[in-house]
């Protein structure tokens, strides 16, 4: 495996910081690879943008800045905006599509876009919107395995929360498999 540099971007609240927390965790603890992290927010506590940087790689990682982006996950239309021209003409984007309308993008750039928001309402937990996220990234991207994000996440969430959590972890994962199905079939 190569570095891989990836980008979470959303609002203060949406879980953009545990987001990146939680890919770190389940690469250098549970792949036992190599993982750094930079986190970024807005002097606001909730609603200003935020975003993290995690790169992961199987050598020691000498500069954890990010040059150019191999994942975006955008939570939010300002995170796409902000970020998306940074990523990689053969990258992959991942979106929230009820809350972020991708334009402007090379046509070798992968999309995969879920309603993640709406998942995390349906289970009456907004604030499980990153988690259901984290799932759906599991299931669309190669970066971490199934088993390394899901004991990430179990040791990542406050306890006795962990089967929420997991419930929506695997709200995303299989909604990330029905659409790369999809994807494959078309």
């Amino acid at each position: 495996m190569t570095t891989r540099e990836i980008r979470i971007g959303g609002l203060g609240g949406q879980g953009v910081i545990m987001a990146g927390m939680i890919l770190g965790k389940a690469a250098s603890i549970f792949e036992n690879r190599y993982a750094t992290m930079i986190q970024s927010f807005g002097p606001e506590a909730r609603g200003s943008a935020c975003s993290t940087q995690v790169k992961i790689d199987d050598e020691p990682i000498s500069y954890p800045y990010l040059d150019e982006v191999d994942v975006l996950v955008a939570l939010s239309q300002e995170a796409f905006e902000l970020f998306s021209a940074k990523l990689r003409p053969t990258g992959t984007l991942v979106y929230d599509e009820e809350l972020v309308k991708p334009h402007d993008l090379p046509s070798t750039v992968r999309t995969f876009g879920i309603p993640a928001t709406r998942f995390a309402e349906a289970m009456r937990r907004s604030m499980v919107l990153n988690i259901v996220m984290t799932g759906f990234l599991t299931a669309v991207t190669d970066l971490v395995s199934l088993d390394a994000m899901r004991q990430a996440v179990a040791a990542s969430v406050p306890a006795g929360t962990e089967r929420l959590n997991l419930a929506a972890f695997f709200r995303g994962y299989s909604h990330g498999l029905e659409v790369t199905q999809r994807t494959s079939s078309s």
